[in-house]
Protein backbone atom coordinates (compact mmCIF):
# COMPACT_ATOMS: atom_id res chain seq x y z
CA UNK A 1 0.00 0.00 0.00
CA UNK A 2 1.63 3.38 -0.65
CA UNK A 3 0.55 6.61 1.45
CA UNK A 4 1.75 9.77 0.04
CA UNK A 5 1.92 12.74 2.39
CA UNK A 6 1.04 15.87 0.49
CA UNK A 7 -0.71 18.07 3.20
CA UNK A 8 -0.29 19.87 6.02
CA UNK A 9 -2.32 18.49 9.83
CA UNK A 10 -4.73 20.99 8.51
CA UNK A 11 -5.60 20.43 5.15
CA UNK A 12 -3.30 22.82 3.42
CA UNK A 13 -1.34 22.02 0.30
CA UNK A 14 2.16 20.59 1.42
CA UNK A 15 5.47 22.04 0.09
CA UNK A 16 6.26 19.74 -2.96
CA UNK A 17 9.46 19.33 -1.54
CA UNK A 18 8.67 18.49 2.06
CA UNK A 19 6.10 15.53 0.83
CA UNK A 20 7.19 12.21 1.79
CA UNK A 21 5.97 8.39 0.49
CA UNK A 22 5.31 5.29 2.34
CA UNK A 23 5.25 1.93 1.22
CA UNK A 24 3.79 -0.62 3.67
CA UNK A 25 3.84 -4.56 2.58
CA UNK A 26 2.68 -7.26 4.80
CA UNK A 27 4.80 -10.51 4.34
CA UNK A 28 5.26 -13.61 6.51
CA UNK A 29 6.55 -12.63 10.16
CA UNK A 30 6.26 -9.00 9.93
CA UNK A 31 5.58 -5.55 7.98
CA UNK A 32 8.17 -3.97 5.71
CA UNK A 33 7.56 -0.45 5.80
CA UNK A 34 10.15 1.61 3.43
CA UNK A 35 9.89 5.82 2.98
CA UNK A 36 11.09 8.02 0.93
CA UNK A 37 11.16 11.69 2.35
CA UNK A 38 12.58 15.10 2.06
CA UNK A 39 15.67 15.84 4.35
CA UNK A 40 15.76 18.79 6.15
CA UNK A 41 19.12 18.99 8.44
CA UNK A 42 17.45 19.21 11.35
CA UNK A 43 19.86 18.26 13.85
CA UNK A 44 19.96 14.42 15.32
CA UNK A 45 18.63 13.26 18.39
CA UNK A 46 21.56 13.01 21.18
CA UNK A 47 22.48 9.32 21.06
CA UNK A 48 22.96 6.05 18.78
CA UNK A 49 20.84 5.01 16.25
CA UNK A 50 17.73 2.94 17.64
CA UNK A 51 15.02 3.13 19.91
CA UNK A 52 14.93 6.99 20.91
CA UNK A 53 12.47 8.51 23.87
CA UNK A 54 10.63 11.91 22.23
CA UNK A 55 11.44 10.93 18.75
CA UNK A 56 8.68 13.80 18.01
CA UNK A 57 10.50 16.40 19.11
CA UNK A 58 12.64 16.16 15.99
CA UNK A 59 12.72 15.33 12.32
CA UNK A 60 10.35 12.46 11.99
CA UNK A 61 7.69 10.18 10.06
CA UNK A 62 5.21 8.56 11.61
CA UNK A 63 2.89 5.94 11.09
CA UNK A 64 -0.09 4.94 13.20
CA UNK A 65 -2.08 1.55 12.80
CA UNK A 66 -4.90 1.61 14.31
CA UNK A 67 -7.73 -1.23 15.42
CA UNK A 68 -10.67 0.53 16.54
CA UNK A 69 -11.95 1.77 18.71
CA UNK A 70 -8.34 2.89 20.04
CA UNK A 71 -6.03 0.28 19.87
CA UNK A 72 -2.78 1.55 17.88
CA UNK A 73 1.15 1.10 16.86
CA UNK A 74 2.92 4.45 16.36
CA UNK A 75 5.92 3.87 14.87
CA UNK A 76 8.62 6.92 14.02
CA UNK A 77 11.48 7.01 11.47
CA UNK A 78 14.08 9.87 11.33
CA UNK A 79 16.65 10.19 9.01
CA UNK A 80 19.64 9.21 10.80
CA UNK A 81 18.87 5.59 12.07
CA UNK A 82 16.75 6.67 15.60
CA UNK A 83 13.10 5.20 15.87
CA UNK A 84 10.43 4.75 18.48
CA UNK A 85 7.76 2.54 18.22
CA UNK A 86 4.60 3.13 21.04
CA UNK A 87 1.71 0.56 21.42
CA UNK A 88 -1.32 2.23 22.93
CA UNK A 89 -4.88 1.38 24.25
CA UNK A 90 -6.61 4.39 24.87
CA UNK A 91 -5.43 7.97 22.90
CA UNK A 92 -2.21 8.95 24.58
CA UNK A 93 -2.33 5.78 27.00
CA UNK A 94 0.65 4.20 26.00
CA UNK A 95 1.14 0.53 27.34
CA UNK A 96 4.29 -0.91 25.97
CA UNK A 97 7.22 1.65 24.68
CA UNK A 98 10.57 2.09 23.02
CA UNK A 99 10.22 -1.40 21.09
CA UNK A 100 12.53 -2.96 19.34
CA UNK A 101 12.51 -3.37 15.26
CA UNK A 102 14.67 -3.24 12.40
CA UNK A 103 15.21 0.31 11.16
CA UNK A 104 17.84 1.66 8.71
CA UNK A 105 18.32 4.70 7.50
CA UNK A 106 20.17 6.56 4.90
CA UNK A 107 20.51 10.48 3.57
CA UNK A 108 21.16 11.10 0.09
CA UNK A 109 21.08 14.91 -0.39
CA UNK A 110 18.29 16.50 0.03
CA UNK A 111 16.35 13.08 0.28
CA UNK A 112 16.55 10.57 2.81
CA UNK A 113 15.32 6.67 2.52
CA UNK A 114 14.08 4.52 5.17
CA UNK A 115 13.21 1.10 5.48
CA UNK A 116 11.55 -1.15 9.10
CA UNK A 117 10.74 -4.44 9.46
CA UNK A 118 8.10 -4.96 12.22
CA UNK A 119 7.16 -7.73 13.61
CA UNK A 120 3.74 -9.52 13.42
CA UNK A 121 3.56 -9.37 17.54
CA UNK A 122 3.68 -5.68 17.46
CA UNK A 123 0.60 -4.69 15.25
CA UNK A 124 -2.76 -4.82 16.95
CA UNK A 125 -4.78 -7.49 15.34
CA UNK A 126 -7.75 -5.94 12.84
CA UNK A 127 -6.18 -2.96 12.11
CA UNK A 128 -8.66 -1.23 9.93
CA UNK A 129 -7.77 2.53 9.79
CA UNK A 130 -4.40 4.28 9.59
CA UNK A 131 -2.59 7.48 9.30
CA UNK A 132 0.79 8.76 8.59
CA UNK A 133 2.77 12.02 9.21
CA UNK A 134 5.64 13.70 8.78
CA UNK A 135 7.63 16.70 11.05
CA UNK A 136 10.58 18.69 10.49
CA UNK A 137 11.65 21.95 11.08
CA UNK A 138 12.57 23.93 14.49
CA UNK A 139 11.21 26.59 16.53
CA UNK A 140 8.65 28.79 14.82
CA UNK A 141 9.41 26.85 11.54
CA UNK A 142 7.87 23.44 12.65
CA UNK A 143 6.72 21.49 10.13
CA UNK A 144 3.49 19.40 10.80
CA UNK A 145 2.47 17.16 7.15
CA UNK A 146 -0.27 14.63 7.32
CA UNK A 147 -1.80 11.97 4.89
CA UNK A 148 -5.24 12.47 6.14
CA UNK A 149 -5.35 16.18 8.04
CA UNK A 150 -6.49 16.03 11.57
CA UNK A 151 -7.72 19.41 12.18
CA UNK A 152 -8.14 21.12 15.35
CA UNK A 153 -6.75 24.23 17.11
CA UNK A 154 -3.43 22.88 16.94
CA UNK A 155 -1.48 19.75 15.46
CA UNK A 156 -2.53 16.70 17.13
CA UNK A 157 -1.87 13.35 15.67
CA UNK A 158 -3.95 11.21 17.90
CA UNK A 159 -7.21 12.28 16.49
CA UNK A 160 -8.42 8.78 15.70
CA UNK A 161 -11.52 9.11 14.77
CA UNK A 162 -10.29 11.19 12.02
CA UNK A 163 -8.10 8.19 10.88
CA UNK A 164 -9.68 7.10 7.01
CA UNK A 165 -11.44 3.79 7.81
CA UNK A 166 -9.41 0.86 4.81
CA UNK A 167 -11.76 -0.78 2.72
CA UNK A 168 -12.00 -4.32 3.31
CA UNK A 169 -10.68 -5.51 0.15
CA UNK A 170 -7.33 -3.49 0.40
CA UNK A 171 -7.36 -5.21 4.12
CA UNK A 172 -8.03 -8.10 2.68
CA UNK A 173 -5.31 -7.97 0.03
CA UNK A 174 -3.01 -6.15 1.37
CA UNK A 175 -2.78 -7.00 5.08
CA UNK A 176 -4.30 -10.75 5.48
CA UNK A 177 -1.98 -12.49 8.38
CA UNK A 178 -0.14 -15.26 7.09
CA UNK A 179 -0.13 -17.70 9.03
Amino acid sequence: MRISIQSTWDGGAARPEERAVLDLVREPGHWVLELEAAFHDDPAPPGPAGPTPELWQYEVVELFLLAPPDHYLEVELGPHGHHLVLELRGVRQVVRDELSIDFRAEIDGARWRGRARIPDALVPPDIARLNAFAIHGQRERRRHLAFVPVPGPAPDFHRLERYPELAPELLKHHFARQG
